[in-house]
């Protein structure tokens, strides 16, 4: 049977439209191909038996390199409010930067503290005027349990420029126990209701993808400058059924003689036993958050 007259025609039309479609989801692919690394350290190894408590540290470094880098990797060894963590979400995290002798941070420390890592950062800017633009500074978990379903978000909404903000997911395994961590870095030059909305990234995947896990922390630098972002904050992820043991009047970064709460720690399933803001690690503008909690 012979074809209908502009079949031919269609069928040229539809195939253009889908290798278009391709070619724009390759170059997608391209622009964020690298951005989510996971790995071990050689030496890294579960604790055993599993403990009844395992504590959790939550820390905007600020890129740090260098002598920095390596003094906050002896506080993480022996600290006595953040040292000896099972789960550790950083934001600021840089691993191909000039500013920090295009270190990978991430790597590093996971082999210096003898840890699986996975490190994720959103898309490069888009250049202007021909320039070359460097790789943007990442999130993190790290933790000497196994890491599972590692997943990298690119947060919706942009910044000023085209800038965008990640997050990153994994899956700990501490012994029969799973719990589900998300370290964040929101944009801070945006509306409270579309950081709100970034918040929201997280909060969904875990209901979509992860919700047989009863335990989940999500942590990080959510860049609430307001009352009223930090108001906001507290009521959407309570009502996603999760707690937090810090006040919000509780400050969590300074510079000069301004201090405002933009670090968060929310935990379902897990029941916090000690907590502290660690105000003597002055390493950052951030000081890092530590809880304690109950398997």
């Amino acid at each position: 049977m012979g074809r209908p007259p502009g079949h031919f025609s269609r069928v040229l039309s539809t195939a253009f439209v889908l290798l278009l479609a391709f070619t724009t989801f390759a170059a997608r692919a391209t622009d964020d191909a690298g951005l989510l690394e996971t790995g071990a350290a050689p030496k890294a190894h579960a604790p055993t038996p599993a403990p009844e408590t395992i504590k959790i540290v939550s820390y905007n470094i600020r890129w740090r390199g260098g002598d920095d880098l390596r003094r906050l990797i002896e506080l993480l060894k022996s600290d006595p409010e953040i040292g000896q963590a099972a789960v550790i979400g950083l934001q600021e995290v840089d691993r191909n930067k000039k500013r920090t002798g295009n270190v990978n941070t991430a790597r590093l420390m996971a082999e210096e503290l003898g840890m699986y890592y996975a490190w994720a950062a959103p898309p490069t800017p888009p250049a202007k005027n021909g320039e070359a633009r460097e790789e943007e500074t990442g999130v993190a978990v790290l933790s000497p349990y196994p890491l599972a379903d590692v997943k990298r978000f690119v947060l919706p909404h942009e910044g000023p420029g085209g800038r965008r903000r990640a997050a990153v997911g994994a899956t700990v395994q501490i012994g029969k126990q799973s719990v589900r961590v998300y370290s964040l870095h929101a944009e801070i030059r945006t509306s409270n209701e579309k950081r709100l909305a970034q918040f929201r990234a997280v909060l969904e995947d875990l209901d979509a993808h992860h919700a047989q896990v009863e335990r989940a922390v999500v942590l990080g630098d959510f860049n609430t400058l307001t009352g009223k972002d930090v108001g906001a904050t507290t009521q959407l992820f309570e009502a996603a059924k999760f707690s937090t043991p810090f006040p919000n009047g509780l400050s969590t970064w300074k510079t000069f003689i301004i201090e405002l709460k933009l670090d968060w720690l929310w935990l379902r399933g897990l029941s916090p036993v000690k907590h502290g803001i660690d105000k003597k690690v002055g390493l950052s503008d951030h000081w890092p958050l530590w809880v304690e909690v109950k398997l």
